[in-house]
């Protein structure tokens, strides 16, 4: 009895060891499924968008030049400050200037001497000629000598207020408000009028940027724009990543270039001293179409030689290939117009580490679409409602 007992034993041992080394195994042979973060598409009302290239243009730019000659003795400003309009900067000499404004007034007073002296004269020829004491040829003679002092006199006024006028000049003055640029003339060097250019200004407080749209792209999207609805746009200086400059679009060309098939447009940016004249910039403008349309991450989409595509999951957590078409960008998302639905439900991160059949354990994860523009219009959203 003692061996049977011993044989039982021996086997439940043999069983029991044989269950540990297959249970292992089995788990072993159960696939590992690859964590991916997933989320349902988003419906967004959206517009398109048409990209222009431009740089950007003062309203007001002078070159500075003197309106009479003379040598610089001062030098009033500091080399790329601001500047108002009115203030001095640059004095030339004013002492020839002076000179003839004193020679002028002190003609004006002997003008002015021989005058009142003609006037007394053609008076007393007055009397004389009704009392017959002087003939009618010595009164005529006296009132022309009269009319010519006077003339004297008028001409010689307006020589003193040019004389005035170019010594009030020798304080060259700043004829708009902007940023100056360096003084191209130093002190002690002899300026020509109307010829020397001493410096220039920009002004800083506006900007303009043209740009052509074809006529083609007008007519479809922005053929109900008028300048004076201020459509507005956005705009991207080199180097920035956003869109972060917003202005409006304030003329609007009167015909079309029968040359280039394209109609030129303005587009002003208030009271922002961070632009420059002369930066190149990408204007953004959007059509006045909303329509709503499937919102992705662009990372989500992926390119199969000339297709694009996006991984959504399917029945069982298994990711599905459906062939997309794309749409605009906004920020970091995409808009598709055909390939997928409401309700879809995408790899957010695309086919970087995973494939079209593959099972996954997906993560759900929310698209945070907070401070990406989808539209320009804050009406756009009431206008897309209205069409419905």
């Amino acid at each position: 009895m003692n061996k049977h007992l011993i044989a039982i034993a021996v086997l439940g041992a043999s069983l029991a060891l044989t269950g540990c080394a297959e249970e292992p195994a089995q788990q072993s042979n159960q696939p590992h499924l690859q964590p991916i973060d997933v989320a349902s598409v988003i419906i967004k009302p959206v517009q398109n968008w048409h990209t222009y290239t431009t740089r950007l243009e003062a309203p007001e730019e002078v070159s500075l030049m003197p309106r009479v000659a003379g040598v610089i003795e001062h030098i009033a400003f500091n080399e790329g400050d601001e500047v108002k309009l009115g203030d001095l900067l640059f004095k030339l000499d004013a002492r020839p200037y002076a000179a003839v404004v004193a020679s002028l007034e002190a003609q004006v007073v002997s003008a002015e001497a021989a005058l009142s002296q003609a006037q007394s004269e053609a008076k007393r020829a007055v009397r004389l000629t009704e009392r017959k004491a002087i003939s009618t040829e010595q009164a005529e003679s006296r009132t022309s000598t009269l009319r010519q002092r006077e003339a004297q006199l008028a001409a010689l006024k307006a020589q003193l207020i040019a004389a005035n006028l170019d010594l009030e000049f020798t304080d060259i003055r700043s004829p708009i408000d902007g940023v100056i640029s360096r003084a191209n003339i130093t002190k002690g060097n002899n300026v020509l009028a109307g010829q020397s250019v001493l410096t220039s200004i920009v002004s800083n407080q506006t900007m303009y940027a043209y740009f052509d749209v074809d006529e083609r792209t007008w007519n479809s999207s922005f053929d109900e724009v008028t300048a004076a609805a201020h459509q507005q746009v956005v705009m991207q200086k080199v180097g920035q990543n956003g869109f972060a400059h917003t202005g409006y679009i304030d003329f609007i060309d009167n015909q079309i270039n029968a040359a280039t098939g394209t109609l030129r447009v303005r587009a002003r940016f208030d009271e922002n001293t961070a632009l420059r004249a002369g930066s190149f910039a990408r204007i953004k403008l959007a059509a006045n179409d909303v329509t709503e349309q499937v919102i992705v991450p662009d990372r989500a989409i992926g390119t199969d030689l000339k297709n694009r595509f996006v991984l959504t999951v399917g029945e069982g957590n298994i990711l599905e290939y459906k062939l997309v078409t794309t749409g605009e960008r906004y920020g970091s998302f995409r808009a598709i117009t055909s390939g997928l639905k409401a309700g879809d439900v995408i790899a957010v991160n695309g086919p970087a580490r995973v494939g079209p059949g593959m099972p996954i354990s997906p993560n759900t994860v929310t698209l945070d679409t907070t401070g990406v523009a989808f539209t320009l219009s804050p009406t756009a959203q009431h206008t897309l409602m209205a069409k419905k």
